[in-house]
């Protein structure tokens, strides 16, 4: 924005926003290297240090950061140094370049390391700024905004600010459900919900880890999101937390990966696209077997579009050498977790759910692997092949009920794998029944319902198919429910398209369930 206004001749502002954590990506150090050889072009940039993502930062540059914030103040040394060297009389208005240097050498012994840094990058340097201090903020701001080229204030804020509570649990009110302003509590539950599937996966790795000191847990800055913050308590040697690099983060799991470590990438689903070239190159061109788990995958309602994992069926399954899973309940997940584990064969990924889980029995242990690209018959039914994968199997079961009350009997199939799809099974089904459906939690463009489709034209199989799905569009933000039904995507709505699409001289009546 800044170069644009510079191109078009205009004379505003143009101020970048960032928390220390995101400082530790690469396209943040990419900006600041490009920015820092721009000299004539006026930007600010104000670093929000609160020393949190959205669990405790980690690395070199949130640990300088850290030891800034710990600094005595000396910003009134380096504000003042050009008017101190103006009262030496032989100085006057002009500096030599020596005097330049003087000077220069002196604002580096007043200004912390992490200031040094930044003014070797070519910025200048403000700060720290106590963020909560709203006087010091305008004078920071107003000072940098004087200065010629780009310009980082470090304002120190503390997250959780102003509510003890948070303050005290700068991780746990991170995103919080609802809970009692007076004591800090969540609401209870109107009813004791299943285990969610980050903990089913957390606990099953842990306890395969245990047993495998090969096994190393990787996450990017999202320890608590994806459970691995509990193999970190259990078993910090094989736990790492990279920062928001996700880039950094598989390329790590092919380098460990390369030297016979069973890496494990819990990363969510729409962050895993950040690092799409090193899954490419690093991963997959390799053939190496890194365990991509996909947390958040399909529709993960209130954070909106910018979270929703909607297209790492689709991302994943064009590119060579992979496998791609997704298990119907929470007990599949622990075979699936296995099955990641022991696979040898080249790189594998499982996606999965935000939430709780079906409420299936767990196993504790004695978990066996499935087999690479085998899908199971859940129903049996002549007139509609049901086909579900991952978090919609439940719901394909749920359509074939409420179609059986309207005189239509579906099979139902668990495809566990879209690549490999299991057209062993699947193929002959369709052939014999002769009208299909897929139901799937992600976009419908290149996604499970599209592979369906191709295996069907690869194998001259011309037959009726209706691809469930989230269509062409962003998903808002709306708890998952209503975005469900926004999108035609509630069992009562399937089954009633698919009567009206298959089945409507049979059957002219709405459905109604629910």
């Amino acid at each position: 924005m800044a170069l644009a206004r510079d191109a078009k001749g205009e004379n505003f502002k143009a101020v970048a926003i960032i928390g220390d954590g995101a400082l530790t990506g690469g396209m943040a150090l990419e900006a600041i290297n490009h920015a820092g050889h721009l000299p004539d072009t006026n930007l600010m940039v104000v670093l929000n240090d609160n020393e949190m993502s959205i669990s405790p930062n980690v690395g070199a540059i949130p640990r300088y950061l850290n030891r800034m914030r710990l600094s005595p103040p000396v910003q009134f040394l380096k504000d003042n140094l050009r008017e101190q060297f103006k009262q030496i009389p032989f100085v006057g208005e002009t500096f030599t370049p020596e005097m330049e240097r003087l000077k220069e050498g002196m604002k580096r012994l007043a200004v912390p390391k992490v200031g040094a840094i930044i003014e070797e990058l070519g910025f200048t340097y403000i700060g720290p700024v106590d963020g909560h201090n709203l006087e010091e903020l305008i004078q920071a701001f107003k000072q940098g905004h004087a200065i010629k080229g780009p310009v980082l204030v470090h304002v120190a804020t503390v997250k959780g600010k102003g509510y003890a509570i948070a303050e005290q649990d700068q991780v746990g009110y991170h995103a919080q459900s609802p809970f009692n302003l007076a004591t800090g509590k969540a609401m209870p539950a109107s009813k004791p919900k299943p285990p969610n599937y980050s903990k089913v996966f957390a606990n099953t790795l842990i306890q395969l880890a245990e047993n495998n000191s090969r096994i190393i847990g990787i996450t990017a800055a999202m320890a608590t999101g994806t459970g691995l913050d509990q193999l970190q308590a259990r078993l910090p040697q094989q736990y790492i937390d990279v920062g928001i690099a996700e880039q950094h983060a598989i390329t790590l799991a092919a380098g460990l990966a390369c030297e016979g470590m069973r890496p494990v990438a819990a990363i969510y689903s729409t962050f895993l696209q950040r690092a799409y070239d090193q899954i490419v190159h690093d991963v997959c061109i390799q053939k190496l077997p890194v365990f991509f788990c996909l947390d958040r995958a399909g529709i993960v309602g209130v954070d909106g579009p910018t979270h929703q994992g909607m297209y790492d069926i689709a991302y994943l399954r064009c590119l060579p050498n992979i496998t791609i899973m997704a298990p119907k309940d929470e007990a599949e997940l622990q075979r699936m977790v296995v099955t990641g584990i022991e696979h040898l064969e080249g790189p594998i990924a499982m996606r999965y759910p935000r939430g709780s889980g079906i409420g299936v029995p767990l196993m504790e242990e004695g978990w066996e692997p499935l087999t690479i690209g085998k899908g199971e018959i859940l129903r049996n039914g002549d007139d509609l092949l049901l086909i579900g994968y991952g978090s919609m199997v439940y719901p394909a079961l749920q359509v074939a009920e409420i179609l059986s009350e309207h005189g239509v009997e579906a099979t139902v199939v668990n495809a566990r794998f879209v690549k490999p799809l299991d057209t062993e099974l699947i193929l002959p089904l369709a052939e014999r029944i002769g009208k299909v459906a897929t139901l799937e939690e992600g976009c419908l463009p290149g996604g499970f319902g599209t592979a369906v489709a191709e295996a069907f034209l690869d194998h001259d199989l011309l037959i009726p198919l209706k691809r469930f799905g989230v269509p062409d569009q962003l998903v808002d933000h709306a708890k998952p429910d209503e975005s469900k039904a926004d999108l035609g995507l509630t069992s009562a709505q399937i089954a009633e398209r698919i009567l009206q699409q298959f089945f409507q001289p049979r059957q002219q009546t709405a459905v109604v369930s629910s």
